[in-house]
């Protein structure tokens, strides 16, 4: 599977939300969140399976939220390790910044 084939869904409750990938059957790459009202998306996890790992799979779930928020007008909170090393590595994104 190239990365581009992946397929993500983002699920939101009331306050709490998640981009997944279904990977293979009972395996899923997540990356879950926290909102409140007008607020930022809070990332606070991100995880691959370790059979999967190093093929990019975590920064395009970073990459469908960045996406989300550029379209949707809102700021993003990084507490997720990888996901403040990524908004490290793009600066581009420091406008999200929330």
């Amino acid at each position: 599977m190239v990365e581009d084939d992946y397929k993500i869904t983002r699920e939101e409750g009331p306050t709490r939300g998640r981009y997944v990938i279904r990977l293979a059957p009972g395996a899923e790459a997540e990356m879950t969140y926290r909102k409140s009202g007008d607020g930022p998306m809070i990332i606070d996890h991100t995880g691959v399976p370790p059979a999967f790992e190093g093929r990019g799979i975590a920064l395009q779930l970073v990459k469908a939220a960045i996406a989300d928020a550029r379209a949707q007008g809102f700021k993003i909170t990084p507490v997720c390790p990888y996901v403040v090393v990524q908004f490290r590595r793009h600066p581009e994104w420091n406008d999200l910044l929330g």
